[in-house]
């Protein structure tokens, strides 16, 4: 068969253009060229015939060339128009991270990083767990213990300006300076301990209201007593009454207030202190557990290998095993420490605060019993009140002194206490003698036994309050040096266990890229 010049052979299955030579023209066609035509020419029907395999539609081929509504392969678009090739690559992503999940180094790779991901987990819970500790160790040594203390000291110092007001009363027009000075510095103490215990306590809670009441009675109460100080040096008896208010409003109104805020303190002590000796239980499970992991590691890599020691592992073991000994030991010390400032300071603080307090309202009622000569009486109108109230207090006294007594650990504890027990005997007495005095009619008798001199039972008073307070001194420095080595015990924990979590995750990853090495 012969071509036209240049001619290009027509595809198998694809029909010839029309006007090729030797190629009959589809039927109803065109003429070929040079054919005489013998009419208008007319398209005819086309029937479709049958497709070659392999056949495509022309044009198919062309690059660039699409038909409307067909589908490119590979475009990952479907005929409703959802896009389906990001869904394709995620299934072909984790189709092939299974098969290589499932070979030997796969497994290891696998192996590794749950390895390195315990191990950090466990250093990030123990950091986290101890510093929640050492924060609440942090806040009884230098925030609850003080807060408890000043808030007593706060009671104290009202108690003993209420003390020394009556005892300057009782001296006459003339009132004794060191007297004075004494309530003078009483009222200086508890304002400047008021301001400290506002700055340091949040303005929502209930210490905070009972400090607005001592702040708003303290100015009221002040005044009264110089109101009875000017009517006493003027020989005037209301300067009696004024004195009389003004114990009324320390003892109904500011020092119950001022009790009130010393229980809120020290049940602030006692939650941060059961905060800070809690058991970090979550990281020591967390440390049992990797420490588990890491041997079922190892005996799976002895198993495999014949090698009895994977370095990098047993550094992981290693650091984990320090980081959960650490833990351990450390808290066990804090507890230890926290406990003994519990135990040998705190319940003793308590004790000996309840048993100054109480001899401070004992000397207090005791003067109030000469002031009123009688006039105020119980509810009942048998008894005087005053002196109801001292034997009252002088009960309570001798309770905590037992308590104290029981509580003292050491010769430097016990000594003082047994001084203020002494003297509270010779309290006792003096004050019998003095009230026999006042009874027989002789008050410039029992008033000398009472604000006199070396036998008076203002000396055995005071006597007393200074071994409470040596015995209050004695417990704090003993609180302070015990809480404070339990705080010292965790504070370079929460870095070290940290530091030593990725020195195990480190080891890990190393003992596994070792044995990864023997596949390459």
């Amino acid at each position: 068969m012969s071509h036209a010049p240049n001619a290009r052979p027509t595809p198998p299955g694809v029909p010839a253009p029309p006007g090729v030579p030797g190629v009959p023209a589809p039927p109803g066609g065109a003429p070929e060229p040079g054919a005489q035509a013998t009419g208008p020419w007319t398209p005819g029907p086309w029937t479709p015939g049958p497709r070659m395999p392999g056949s495509q539609i022309p044009g198919s081929q062309i690059p660039g060339s699409r038909i409307p509504g067909s589908r490119t392969p590979g475009s990952g678009a479907s005929p409703s128009g959802v896009v389906e090739a990001p869904r394709r690559s995620w299934s072909e992503t984790l189709t092939r991270l299974r098969a290589t999940a499932t070979t030997p180094p796969g497994r290891l790779r696998v192996l590794g990083a749950v390895l390195a991901t315990l191990v950090v987990a466990f250093g990030a819970v123990t950091a986290l767990e101890v510093a929640d500790r050492s924060y609440a160790a942090d806040d009884v040594v230098g925030r609850s213990q003080p807060l408890s203390a000043d808030a007593a000291h706060i009671y104290r110092s009202l108690a003993d300006a209420d003390t020394a007001a009556a005892s300057g009363f009782l001296a006459g027009a003339q009132e004794p300076a060191d007297v004075g000075e004494r309530y003078e510095e009483d009222i200086a103490t508890a304002a400047r301990l008021l301001v400290k215990a506002a700055a340091n306590t949040d303005g929502s809670s209930a210490s905070a209201r009972e400090i607005a009441t001592l702040n708003e009675q303290l100015p009221r109460y002040t005044g009264l007593i110089e109101r009875a100080r000017a009517a006493n040096r003027q020989g005037l008896p209301l300067g009696g009454a004024y004195l009389r208010y003004a114990n009324q409003r320390m003892t109904t109104q500011m020092l119950p207030a001022a009790q009130r805020l010393y229980e809120a303190e020290t049940a602030r002590l006692a939650q941060d202190d059961r905060d800070a000796r809690a058991w970090p239980v979550l990281s020591l499970a967390a440390g049992v557990l990797v420490l588990a992991v890491l041997a079922w590691a190892q005996r799976r890599d002895y198993r495999r290998t014949n090698r009895i020691l994977n370095p990098g592992l047993l550094a992981a073991t290693a650091a984990t095993t320090v980081a959960l000994l650490w833990l351990a030991g450390g808290h066990a010390v804090a507890r230890a420490g926290l406990t003994e400032a519990r135990v040998h300071g705190q319940d003793s603080l308590k004790v000996l605060n309840e048993a100054r307090i109480s001899s401070l309202k004992a000397r207090a009622n005791e003067n109030l019993t000469l002031v009123a000569r009688g006039a105020v009486l119980t509810d009942d109108g048998k008894s005087d009140k005053y002196e109801t109230d001292y034997s009252a207090a002088m009960a309570g006294l001798d309770t905590a002194l037992g308590k104290a007594r029981a509580l003292a650990d050491d010769k430097a504890g016990r000594d003082p206490v047994a001084d203020a027990v002494q003297w509270y005997g010779a309290w006792r007495e003096r004050h019998a003698v003095a009230r026999r005095t006042d009874d027989a009619g002789d008050y410039d008798g029992a008033l000398a036994q009472v604000i006199g001199g070396k036998e008076s039972t203002g000396a055995a008073f005071d006597r007393v309050d200074a071994a409470l307070r040596r015995a209050l001194d004695h417990e704090q420095d003993e609180f302070t040096r015990a809480a404070e080595r339990g705080r010292n015990a965790l504070t370079a924990l929460p870095a070290g266990a940290a530091a030593l979590a990725v020195l195990g995750a480190a080891g890990a990853v190393m003992g596994v890229n070792r044995r990864l090495a023997e596949y390459r």
